[in-house]
């Protein structure tokens, strides 16, 4: 008997209705939340210079007490660090890893470091791992953390709950300015460039006695970024200006170096703080592989403990300046920082010029002096209270004694000191808690005689804090004593941008007149000429089965083109090509000039100008011709390639040159031995490269009939050519003599 099937436990459900959310309620609800919290929380710094994984760290070294102790490892900080920026131990060390002084990224560290801590200028240069290496705060610090325990800025909740931290560090100079932040969030990033302390600290005192000083003014106190790196900066003003106004454009900076004349090598000391050495080795490697740069034999990494080196072994009688003059154009030796002074103010982001900045850095300050020098005052206050009452007492202190001693219950101690000396509660419990050992006339004397001391500090401070302009005179005095202290020398040098040497590649090209050869199979070989030399095509050495196609005299500064059968046009410049003897095959131009798979050369001329009515002429397999004026060749920029050169719709037969007064005559001969003579005049003149033309000649497409070839140098190869004559197109062929059997016949009869 068949077992009954169990009924199902689970009921099946219908399907969920789907939702639609419109796009605008998705980005509001998913999107921005994300958004702001990496512009506010992560990615922009605030005010006081600092991301929030800055403050979050040294705040915690400055809670473990690292400001004057013995350093301690790297990973019990970056631990600790995890209780108010929880976000992996890992990315809190790389944090610091940027802030300590072994790194060379700061004008100022802010991190005292012992080990391995790699290199700004290096990307292959690593830190250690954080259980090898110690740090501590540098002195440096007490700027950044100076009023911090007097209530200076506003503290919150860590994100649990635990503990406090600081919103914003109370720093005593403007260090958004002095310290390099580069931050990206979402749709805005933030990229800044640091200024030398002693420079930013006269600027902003002249900005506390003249809040609307002119840019041209604040540019002569504040000369330019001051980049740890050192180098050279290329001052140009006008874009100077703009960076100081809007906080936006380049800063461009270039390597220092120095020639050693002995060994004949350049060895370079400082580079751009944009750039790594590793970025610099790899391109020169690459030119020289490619032969653009001959004047360099050899280049080497030389860091070692005294600092940052790196050599260039140059060839016997090279000019150093001129080489590194090319240098600076062709590798990242000279390169730019592009400023955007992007930065949060009140959890908004704004993008700033400096002046702005630093308003917005006064008023901050401002406050922070404000709250500190209120802290300050309550305390006095609070004393100067507690003192008031201990003077009642020094009047009386026998009844203070038997106040204490009648009294049978301790709780109606401060109740009968309150009525016996009329105090209240506060004053009370002070004197109440006072050893019986310091009731004497002395110690009471003593003590009063502080009031004086403090009720003129309270008078000063309240009239500090009375009047803007003394909290002004305040912070600029603070300004002045940083400056004395940490101030330091620029690190790179400033030089007028009309001092700078432009690279003239044409003046570094030796010049001497050359043959050229282009071959069918794409070799191309350059043959230097001399008055002892004697030149013939038959001593060439060539691939079996290979020919010349082209010789042309030139000159080693000529530039080159060459059309291939991709439509793509490559520009070369002869001075790349070496000079080779009769006896070498030549290079192999896909390879050199890097041309796609299966791609070949077909046509090679010098082209040193593109001058208005010289054009090039293209005839295609299907019969079709058009002419295109070489201006259409021209781009911007040295580029070296160039795609659609022109039309891909049929196989292109042949590529002639012409010009609009000089029009030239061409042979056209099809795979069924037809041929037409036409004037290139006649071929319509198309402005677009990719113009596919107009039908040429005739051809029988049915039969499979093609354009087998077009040349101008006819004479003397073909039979009667002025018989093909035709006026018009397009044009029926003629059966060439050579292919006319009848005319032949004739021929050979007479």
């Amino acid at each position: 008997m068949a077992k009954k099937k169990k009924a199902s436990v689970i009921e099946e459900l219908p399907p969920a209705p789907i939702r639609y959310q419109p796009i605008t309620e998705t980005l509001e609800t998913n999107y921005m939340p994300y958004v702001m919290t990496v512009i506010v929380s992560r990615a922009i710094p605030e005010i006081d210079g600092f991301k929030p994984s800055h403050r979050k760290l040294l705040y915690t070294m400055y809670k473990m007490g690292l400001m004057n102790g013995p350093r301690v490892k790297s990973a019990t900080i970056a631990g600790r660090t995890m209780a108010i920026h929880p976000h992996g131990d890992a990315g809190i060390y790389e944090t610091m890893v940027r802030l300590t002084r072994d790194y060379e990224a700061l004008l100022h560290p802010f991190v005292d470091s012992k080990g391995a801590f790699g290199k700004q200028y290096s990307s292959n240069m690593k830190a250690s791992a954080p259980r090898y290496t110690e740090a501590r705060l540098e002195s440096f610090c007490n700027e950044i953390f100076k009023g911090i325990d007097k209530d200076a800025v506003e503290m919150v909740d860590n994100y649990d709950g635990t503990m406090q931290e600081p919103v914003l560090l109370p720093t005593t100079f403007p260090n958004v300015l002095v310290t390099p932040n580069m931050g990206i969030a979402v749709g805005m990033a933030s990229n800044i460039c640091p200024f030398n302390l002693a420079e930013v600290c006269d600027g902003t005192i002249a900005m506390l006695k003249k809040p609307g000083i002119s840019t041209e003014r604040l540019m002569e106190l504040i000369k330019g970024p001051d980049f740890p790196g050192g180098g050279l900066l290329i001052y140009d003003r006008t874009q100077m200006k703009q960076v100081f106004e809007t906080g936006v454009g380049p800063v461009r900076l270039r390597a220092r170096y120095r020639y050693d004349k002995e060994a004949n090598c350049i060895d370079i000391l400082q580079i751009p703080y944009s750039t790594t050495i590793e970025q610099i080795i790899d391109k020169i490697a690459d030119l020289v592989k490619s032969g653009s740069l001959k004047e360099v034999t050899d280049f080497r990494d030389e860091i070692d403990l005294s600092g940052f080196k790196l050599t260039l072994d140059l060839r016997k009688g090279v000019d150093p300046d001129k080489l590194m003059t090319k240098l600076f154009k062709v590798t990242p030796l000279e390169d730019s920082f592009k400023c955007n002074f992007n930065i949060l103010i009140d959890s908004a982001p704004r993008q700033m010029g400096i002046a702005e900045i630093l308003r917005e850095w006064i008023f901050f300050r401002m406050g922070c002096v404000r709250r500190e020098l209120t802290f300050d005052l309550s305390k006095k206050r609070d004393k100067l209270h507690l003192l008031e009452a201990l003077a009642k007492v020094l009047l009386d202190i026998d009844l203070a004694i038997r106040i204490i001693r009648k009294t049978e219950k301790e709780e109606e101690v401060i109740p009968s000191l309150m009525t016996g000396f009329d105090i209240d509660e506060v004053q009370a419990n002070y004197i109440a808690e006072i050893k019986l050992r310091h009731l004497n006339r002395e110690y009471i004397l003593n003590r009063i005689a502080e009031m004086e001391n403090l009720r003129r500090e309270i008078a000063e401070l309240e009239d500090i804090l009375g009047d803007e302009l003394k909290i002004k005179a305040y912070i600029a005095a603070q300004l002045t004593e940083i400056k004395k202290k940490y101030g330091k020398p620029r690190i790179t040098q400033i030089m007028d941008a009309g001092e700078i040497k432009v690279y003239n590649e044409d003046e570094s090209v030796e010049n001497y007149p050359v043959k050229l050869l282009f071959t069918s199979e794409g070799y191309f070989k350059k043959i230097a000429v001399t008055p002892r030399t004697q030149f013939s095509i038959d001593d060439q050495k060539m691939k079996d089965g290979d020919s010349i196609i082209k010789v042309l005299d030139a000159e080693n500064k000529d530039e080159l083109v060459f059309f291939t059968d991709k439509c793509q046009v490559y520009r070369s410049s002869v001075n790349d090509f070496d000079a080779l003897k009769s006896s070498a095959m030549g290079d192999y131009l896909p390879t050199k000039l890097k041309m796609d798979e299966g791609e070949r050369p077909v046509y090679m001329e010098l082209r040193n100008s593109y001058p208005e009515g010289e054009n090039y002429i293209f005839l295609f397999e299907n019969g079709k011709g058009v002419r295109v004026p070489v201006t259409a060749y021209v781009t911007k920029g040295n580029r070296r390639k160039l795609t659609g050169a022109y039309s891909d719709a049929s196989p292109l037969v042949a590529i002639f040159k012409d010009t609009d007064k000089h029009p030239t005559d061409i042979l056209l001969i099809s795979s069924a031995d037809r041929a037409i003579l036409i004037k290139s005049s006649l071929i319509p003149l198309k402005t677009t490269r990719t113009s596919g033309g107009v039908q040429l000649m005739n051809v029988n497409v049915k039969k499979g009939h093609t354009l087998a070839k077009a040349v101008t140098d006819f004479e003397g190869r073909y039979q009667n050519v002025k018989s093909y004559r035709k006026l018009k197109i397009p044009a029926s062929g003629t059966l060439l003599e050579e292919k006319n059997i009848e005319i032949q016949q004739i021929k050979i009869d007479t």
